[in-house]
């Protein structure tokens, strides 16, 4: 049975807005408003967002106050999610309005930043991050509160969990980023469909004579190899890397094009004085589309890095492999569903560079396997991101989708921290020692009485003690067989000024223990004459054996015997 025509609201930013998004979405509303599946296509007009005056006079035009307020009715909500200010008031009304989400960044964390944090405001941050992410967004976000952060921390947090779970369903761009989703939340319907890229004019072959014509223009020497970096340049783009890269021998006579804007935390100039290739780096700032155009015609070969990554499929990346150019790109999440026909894969860590280096020098030294790459990168880009087939797959996904109910707000569902990573368990431990007569010298958190019938404790009897230990905080103890990160209780008879009990083996914890979980361990003692103190210590072992790598872990429990 066919689905019923859609009639879709279009919530995202649009031209003129300067943002990857807004011409994506260019490219696709002709399409989805064509579909005879579409009966009708508006557009929300979000705030202090300007919309194009041929959009405006082409499809319906809503401001987003009145869209809020109007009753849904049969239309279906359609929204664009990145991860930056632009999409501010896509997340809020998304929030609000049940729809399908087309989610172009996996990780938001960063808007997160912008909305809360960027603003001087904590509490927001805190709240968000533990409603996604249970204690373990709880305790990165509080870290803030003393200036601590870590990219480390931004990036692995996507900070999506609560938008997602409001949506009908959620569309991606590849597959990584569908298994991702499913992976943290299988509640969560999730559907990949192509980016939708036109294919623009052929760059033409590497060196050729478009190639040429395009470095005179540039003022670019002719001849030598040139790589080209497009797009906005940040840290996680790797282009410092790629500037390293370039003062390699085998790329001794290469040049290298940097094309788009430069954040603030790059100097590419400066590590391209520091490399010694100064003379051979050219940055040319934020360029309009024809010259991007010609910059790319100029290029070999295109640099795509990326590390570490919000998830995104390149629309540039895209772009530059539907022009008909070959690209070396980071042995990394989504980059690994591009077809290796296309592009050359470079390994992260300390080789990156060498390794860069190489692939580079290899592909530059082969004009007949570069412009063969070439012609695969744009087959690839028309035949499996051809905008008509894009705009088809998001309509059928709509279609499917519109009909389902949103999972709903739900507790995050992270795991317990573990003694593994704990470093103390400061108020945590309960102790209690059945068995022992104590006197009046009973301290720690658990510093029980004898128990019931323990009776006189003479001097040399031997007796069997019960050691009670519960699990008050939030963290799951690990068996003491685990080694590192298990725990294990140290105890110490005192008398006449030494241990009595000095050789004897640290107590392990028989089983790992959840929060609020407690258990026994029964150990047989015999009483020293005279006074004595009993010590149990709580000890998080760091290696398989020996005190020189353990850590005390909380409070010890101590007792007087009389």
């Amino acid at each position: 049975m066919p689905s019923p025509p859609l009639r879709l609201d279009y919530v995202s930013p649009l031209p003129p807005v300067r943002s990857g998004i807004a011409d994506y979405s260019a490219d696709l509303l002709p399409l989805l408003a064509a579909h005879p599946q579409v009966a009708e296509l508006r557009l929300v007009r979000l705030p202090d967002q300007a919309v194009a005056e041929e959009l405006a006079a082409t499809y319906p035009l809503l401001d987003a106050a009145e869209w809020a307020a109007e009753a849904t009715g049969d239309r279906l909500a359609l929204y664009q999610m990145g991860n930056n200010p632009y999409h501010e008031a896509v997340l809020e009304l998304a929030l609000e309005r049940p729809g399908v989400l087309v989610l172009h960044d996996l990780v938001l964390h960063h808007l997160l930043v912008e909305r809360t944090l960027s603003r001087g405001v904590l509490e927001p941050y805190v709240e968000q991050l533990e409603r996604d992410h249970g204690w373990v967004g709880r305790a990165v976000a509080t870290t803030r509160r003393w200036g601590g952060y870590t990219d480390a921390g931004v990036f692995a947090l996507p900070a999506h969990r609560t938008l997602l779970r409001r949506q009908r369903g959620v569309l991606v761009h590849s597959a990584w980023a569908a298994g991702m989703i499913a992976e943290e939340d299988a509640e969560i319907a999730v559907r990949t469909l192509p980016m939708g890229v036109p294919l623009p004019p052929a760059a033409g072959p590497p060196g050729g004579a478009a190639a040429r014509a395009a470095r005179r223009a540039l003022g670019l020497p002719e001849e030598a190899p040139l790589l080209g970096s497009f797009g906005f340049q940040t840290p996680i783009k790797r282009t410092a890397a790629a500037v390293r890269a370039l003062a390699r021998p085998q790329l001794a006579g290469a040049h290298l094009l940097v094309v788009g804007e430069v954040s603030p935390q790059v100097d590419l100039v400066a590590a391209a004085r520091r490399a010694g290739v100064a003379g051979r780096v050219h940055v040319t700032g934020f360029v309009d589309y024809a010259l991007f155009e010609q910059a790319l015609a100029a290029c070999d070969l295109a640099l795509n890095l990326r590390y570490p990554t919000a998830g995104e499929t390149s629309a540039s990346l895209l772009r530059l492999l539907a022009a008909g150019r070959p690209a070396l790109v980071s042995d990394y999440a989504q980059f690994r569903d591009l077809p290796s026909a296309a592009v050359v894969r470079v390994p992260l860590g300390d080789g990156e560079e060498e390794a860069l280096a190489a692939a580079a020098a290899a592909l530059l030294a082969d004009r007949p396997r570069l412009q063969a790459m070439g012609e695969a990168a744009r087959r690839h880009v028309a035949e499996e991101h051809a905008p008509e087939r894009a705009a088809a797959a998001m309509v059928a996904a709509c279609g499917e989708l519109a009909a389902l109910a949103p999972p709903g707000d739900r507790a995050a569902l992270a795991p317990p921290p573990t003694t593994a990573a704990w470093d103390r368990l400061r108020g945590e431990v309960s102790l209690e020692l059945d068995g022992a007569e104590l006197g009046a010298g009973g301290t720690g958190s658990g510093a029980g009485s004898g128990g019931a019938g323990s009776g006189s404790w003479r001097a040399g009897e031997r007796r069997r003690l019960t050691l009670r230990l519960c699990n008050g905080g939030a963290c799951r103890w690990l068996a003491a067989r685990r080694g590192p990160g298990g725990v294990a209780f140290r105890l110490s008879l005192l008398a006449g000024g030494r241990d009595v009990e000095a050789e004897r083996p640290w107590i392990p914890l028989p089983r790992d223990l959840a929060p609020g979980e407690e258990t026994t361990v029964t150990l047989e003692l015999r009483r020293p004459p005279g006074p004595a103190r009993l010590r149990v210590e709580p000890l998080i072992l760091n290696g398989w054996s020996g005190s020189e790598v353990s850590r005390p872990a909380a409070p010890c429990w101590e007792g007087v015997l009389e």
